[in-house]
């Protein structure tokens, strides 16, 4: 039996454009592992407008710091051989890589192109607002400092179906560009009427020699990095044949373990519902219904029904192809999708994704370590860590929830054999001090049960019921399981991996599992199992 799934964003938007950020990652290898990482979504790869660039305004797929392009041979993150180190350290370290791929546009062309546009309405882009026109737009890409090296593929206007800049008139828009039988592509999001178009020169994969470029690069980035799988930027941009097609190829090219996850950022779960239909379940995607959620208790406070907080989330409706995360560069305070999670909110929100049995949890680099920019802030080390020790060493086995007070909610996990000491009982307030009376096994009695994170100090013994009442502060979450340590002691990670783990070189977690320990499989309710028999006594809130 493996050892949780837990995986780590490690960027944040304002890491320092230094060229070092592959070197950080390969340096802090084997620190991730100590502490339950066992896999890692890096940013784009691949050379950007500017060597400040976070990588999604991407310039050339094919240069990954190889090339002087664009101001510098690096990206901002480091130079090609540094990459490709950093992932093999990871791999060593059992460690999955992820690599962000950017597919929706290109940025920084070498040379305008003179062709004709309508312009639609920014609000529909179904609507035209102009007759046929001509523009000067940067379509053209012949990346001349690398020469047609890995690949002599050159784009020009045919490739792409929009741009939002005329330089010509100096002026922006959204300009279809008008050509028989060019337009949007369809099978993508409709807000807006229509959303193919994002930015920058948008690729048309309508066209058949686009997608072969495509399909042949994802092919040869994976070989190139040896990485364990992909996050696809911007896919409800994308037409979805070929976000099914593009997924299809790499799990031919690498086996079906090889790992892809999408942004497909809707929150509405009928949309996700098609997409996956769509796509054949061939890929997860983050949660961003539950991220809204989190987003929303953090402001509300008290005013937010906690015993709710999964309801029409993408974790409780597919929870085997559900990604769940908290925050992330987008939605870090200044960047597109501002939507933070407020600090107070955040261990709480911490717990609900490491320490339940469903979804695939990211923890966010910023988070952990911190975030740059206008509004920096300091990172929450010391409340993830404990949570990352309890889902690597507790949060396994069959789960009761007690999700019957809009202020505090608890869940249990009853542990598996295999993972001796396993087991935790979980209690979350977003208002006053609370206690939540949970059964957690007759064969626990006379346990004495501390909370992992330190916000209550007292210890809690296991009555020969199999109940205990787990205290929690206000505004607060508590861990209680069975120590593993003294108290004082640092919390010593999941350096002790299973063999079979460890022999896998950092491969990717089966979309089966979705990220969880092998044998949780059941959704458990309050009146389930072993708490089947005493559901008079084990749901009222003190």
């Amino acid at each position: 039996m493996k050892r949780n799934h837990t995986m780590m964003q490690f960027f944040e938007w304002h890491v320092p454009a230094d060229g070092q950020h592959w070197k950080r990652l390969a340096e802090m290898a084997p620190m991730l592992k100590e502490i339950g990482i066992d896999s890692v979504w890096i940013p784009p790869v691949t050379k950007a407008i500017t060597p400040e660039d976070t990588g999604y305004g991407v310039y050339d797929l094919y240069d990954l710091g190889e090339y002087d392009q664009k101001g510098a041979v690096r990206t901002k993150y480091g130079t090609k051989s540094e990459l490709v180190e950093a992932i093999a350290e990871c791999l060593k370290n059992a460690i999955a890589v992820y690599a962000d791929l950017v597919m929706n546009h290109k940025a920084g062309a070498d040379e305008t192109e003179t062709f004709q546009v309508i312009e639609v309405d920014p609000n529909n882009r179904l609507q035209e607002i102009s007759e046929p026109f001509e523009i000067e737009g940067w379509t053209k890409f012949t990346f001349p400092g690398r020469n047609g090296e890995h690949s002599a593929f050159q784009w020009n206007y045919h490739h792409f179906n929009g741009t939002d800049y005329d330089a010509k008139e100096g002026r922006t828009g959204i300009f279809r560009i008008y050509q028989e039988g060019k337009n949007w592509n369809e099978n993508v999001d409709n807000e807006f009427g229509n959303y193919d178009y994002l930015m920058f020169a948008n690729i048309d994969y309508s066209l058949p020699e686009v997608r072969h470029e495509m399909l042949e690069w994802g092919k040869w980035l994976v070989d190139t990095l040896q990485c364990s799988g992909y996050r696809l930027d911007a896919i409800k941009h994308i037409n979805h044949e070929f976000i099914k097609e593009f997924a299809a190829e790499m799990t031919r090219k690498r086996g079906e373990d090889f790992y892809i996850v999408g942004e497909f950022w809707n929150p509405d779960l009928n949309a996700c519902r098609e997409f996956l239909d769509t796509v054949d379940y061939r890929i997860d995607l983050f949660d961003v219904s539950l991220h809204y959620k989190f987003h929303a208790a953090s402001l509300a406070g008290s005013e937010f029904n906690l015993a709710e907080i999964f309801n029409d989330t993408l974790v409780q409706t597919h929870p085997t192809n559900a990604v769940t995360f908290v925050d992330n560069h987008d939605s870090q305070p200044h960047e597109a999708l501002e939507s933070w999670v407020e600090d107070w909110f955040k261990q709480i929100a911490y717990a609900l994704i490491l320490l339940r049995k469903d979804g695939y949890p990211v923890v966010f680099y910023g988070d952990y370590f911190g975030i740059g920019g206008p509004s920096p802030k300091e990172g929450k080390k010391a409340a993830i860590d404990p949570l990352l020790y309890a889902r690597c060493h507790k949060a396994y086995g069959e789960q009761d929830d007690y999700f019957d007070h809009p202020n505090t909610i608890g869940w249990v996990r009853h542990g598996v054999e295999e993972f001796p000491g396993s087991g935790c009982a979980v209690v979350a307030s977003n208002g006053d001090a609370g206690e939540k009376r949970m059964y957690v096994g007759e064969h626990r009695a006379g346990e004495e049960w501390a909370d992992l994170t330190g916000n209550r100090q007292e210890t809690l013994t296991i009555g020969e019921d199999g109940f205990a009442v787990f205290l929690v502060n206000g505004g607060s979450v508590s861990v209680w399981a069975l120590p593993d340590k003294e108290p004082g002691e640092a919390y010593a990670g999941c350096e002790d991996v299973e063999p079979e783990q460890e022999e896998a070189g950092g491969e990717a977690p089966h979309k089966e599992e979705a990220g969880r320990a092998e044998g949780d499989t059941e959704q458990a309710d309050v009146d389930d199992a072993d708490a089947e028999n005493h559901e008079e006594e084990d749901t009222e809130q003190a």
